[in-house]
């Protein structure tokens, strides 16, 4: 993937993986409650130089989106895509094809990183953790034939890494996790790190609650910034892959602007120290009974 530059035309840096790719530590994220604009996806590739795009079968938005990237005349070879594989397609043979469909509505022939969306898995005979097993077993396969140039988890804690690294062979190249000033799960970034396993952030403004905190505020005057600017340099400078979504373009000029100045140890400290183990994002779909 060629480099990009955002904003001001900073470099973006990029944060190396177990196997060699570099994957952009700022990304775009879309969602299914109103997180997808076509046009902002347009903007953010032609204007901000977003090269970084995070979606999932879910959100029900890839063939839009696969839409919006042919409409900005990026090259393939410079963006990073990124998609998920929703719980009604764990398994062997429906974890294949998932990746297929989701390329074919993306319009390309290859993913940059497929990630099992949750870990919550049931299939009909088996535990959760078969179930897991047999799923990431389709991802190693689909990693072996290059149609997945990496592969990963989303939500997943410690003693679901672990079960998978006793049940399989590749160890996911990235763990994508809610990640905000109110939700700061140190001990499984620590464990990820300690396996070569990148971090990945989503939410990194708390959905905008965050925003209005008195003291991210007061940062955002120290600095010169917005509260949302604040909390994306944050999450990076803490080393963590970070994708927030916005579909309004004066929001997204806004999030790219993170790479010309740099958080103070001690307010580095400080914004760590708001953790409240605050979860925002829940799994609502309902699990098949049995």
């Amino acid at each position: 993937m060629a480099s990009a530059t955002l904003g001001k035309g900073l470099p973006v840096p990029t944060v190396p993986l177990a196997n060699g790719l570099n994957i952009p530590i700022l990304g775009l994220g879309t969602s299914h409650v109103g997180g997808y604009s076509h046009d902002a996806v347009i903007y953010a590739l032609k204007e901000c130089g977003i090269r970084h795009i995070d979606t999932a079968k879910r959100y029900g938005c890839e063939l839009l989106l696969g839409k919006a990237i042919q409409e900005s005349g990026v090259k393939r070879e410079e963006l990073w895509i990124t998609t998920k594989l929703w719980l009604t397609d764990y398994g062997y043979e429906s974890a294949k094809q998932s990746c297929l469909e989701s390329c074919n509505r993306l319009g390309v022939e290859y993913l940059d990183l497929f990630l099992i969306h949750w870990p919550d898995a049931q299939l009909p005979g088996k535990s959760s953790r078969e179930a897991r097993a047999e799923t990431w077993r389709a991802m190693e396969e689909l990693y072996d034939q290059g149609i997945c140039r990496s592969i990963g988890v989303s939500n997943f804690l410690i003693n679901h890494l672990e079960q998978l690294k006793e049940d399989c062979d590749v160890t996911p190249h990235v763990n994508q996790v809610e990640y905000h000033p109110f939700q700061r799960p140190q001990e499984l970034l620590d464990y990820c790190r300690k396996r070569n396993i990148v971090f990945e952030g989503y939410s990194p403004l708390a959905k905008g609650e965050v925003l209005t905190h008195p003291h991210v505020v007061r940062l955002a005057r120290k600095y010169g910034k917005t509260p949302a600017q604040i909390c994306i340099r944050w999450s990076i400078q803490n080393g963590v892959v970070t994708i927030p979504k916005s579909t309004k373009p004066k929001r997204l000029k806004e999030n790219c602007e993170v790479f010309g100045f740099h958080l103070k140890k001690e307010d580095m400290a400080f914004l760590n120290s708001m953790n409240v183990n605050k979860k925002l994002i829940h799994l609502t779909y309902p699990l098949w009974k049995g």
